[in-house]
């Protein structure tokens, strides 16, 4: 799934602060975002992505873990999101909102995280608002192997149970959810030999509404993590089936940076081609993305730790 958001970052560098948050969606699994989910490589300290509506810039810490984003829409309009971080685990996130340069409590939230091991690992997400109002609750609990297998939902409208299983069968693994028992989605992984017998992740993700089939989601990613394809289906009542509805293929040069974009939906075809400027670091980070032929750009500035500091961080 993090591979898919740094494909999706360089798809739409303008929605970059948009995909963010659905990551840390309420009732997701708690994880962190690294520079390699961003696109970058390397002992990287900052990024800001400059587009047409503002701009976007990340901090890292020395172990290349995220621990700041900032979206400017103009000099008073911003938002900020603050993670802290203990040895890789997270303990909060911070959404903190400023509009005309003034904070604005009501539409800032909190999201505080503690862990317990006494009886297999649990752990509980607190959502509250800087004008502290509790908003909502989660459990997330994990098996031996540290799968999620539950996800407890408790506010004032009740408690809802989310139940993850996951099965094995010849060589694929399907990874079921149930909403109070209903089941919400399913998502099959399975590995198939590639070009240049390269192995190819092939993910199918299956959505439900109230039970019923509703849509699929068929990625396929090579050997690197790369996105190389997406079929997106719908379910067709009347033949029992599911149906595509658009077909994305993916091209990528040696960087593994996106070259070409080709959707197919109906009869309707689309192509876009991606050229780069890559700084001068070692990692060749692209400082710039000209996007044809709608002739759209986007920038990025990179700050990068000293090789003094990397090495002190390994210490």
């Amino acid at each position: 799934m993090v591979r898919k958001y740094a494909a999706s970052f360089v798809f739409s560098i303008l929605n970059v602060f948009t995909i963010l948050i659905p990551m840390f969606m309420l009732g997701q699994e708690i994880r962190l975002f690294r520079v390699q989910d961003f696109n970058l490589n390397g002992a990287v300290k900052s990024c800001m992505v400059i587009t047409n509506y503002g701009k976007e810039e990340y901090q890292f810490n020395r172990q290349g873990i995220l621990t700041k984003a900032i979206t400017r829409y103009n000099e008073g309009d911003y938002d900020i999101t603050l993670y802290k971080i203990k040895d890789t685990v997270l303990l909060e996130k911070r959404l903190e909102n400023y509009r005309d340069g003034v904070f604005v409590p009501n539409t800032s939230i909190a999201n505080l995280y503690a862990i317990d091991t006494t009886d297999g690992k649990k752990i509980t997400e607190r959502i509250i608002s800087y004008n502290k109002e509790f908003l909502d609750q989660y459990e997330y609990g994990y098996d031996e192997e540290g799968k999620l297998i539950t996800i407890k939902r408790i506010n004032d409208r009740g408690i809802d149970e989310t139940i993850i299983t996951y099965e094995e069968n010849n060589g694929e693994l399907t990874e079921t959810h149930y909403l109070d028992e209903v089941i919400l989605k399913s998502i099959r992984t399975s590995v198939r030999e590639g070009d240049k017998l390269s192995k190819q992740k092939i993910i199918l993700t299956k959505e439900f509404l109230e039970g019923e089939p509703y849509k699929a989601l068929e990625q396929t990613f090579n050997s690197r993590g790369n996105l190389l394809s997406e079929i997106n289906f719908t379910f067709n009542r009347a033949k029992n089936s599911f149906e595509p509805i658009e077909n994305k293929t993916y091209e990528y040069n040696l960087q593994g940076d996106l070259i070409a974009e080709k959707v197919k939906s109906g009869k309707s075809n689309m192509e876009k081609n991606y050229h780069y400027q890559y700084d001068g670091g070692e990692k060749k980070n692209w400082i710039r993305q000209i996007v044809t032929p709608n002739n759209t750009y986007t920038s990025r500035k990179i700050q990068y730790y000293s090789k003094v500091q990397s090495l002190e961080s390994k210490m």
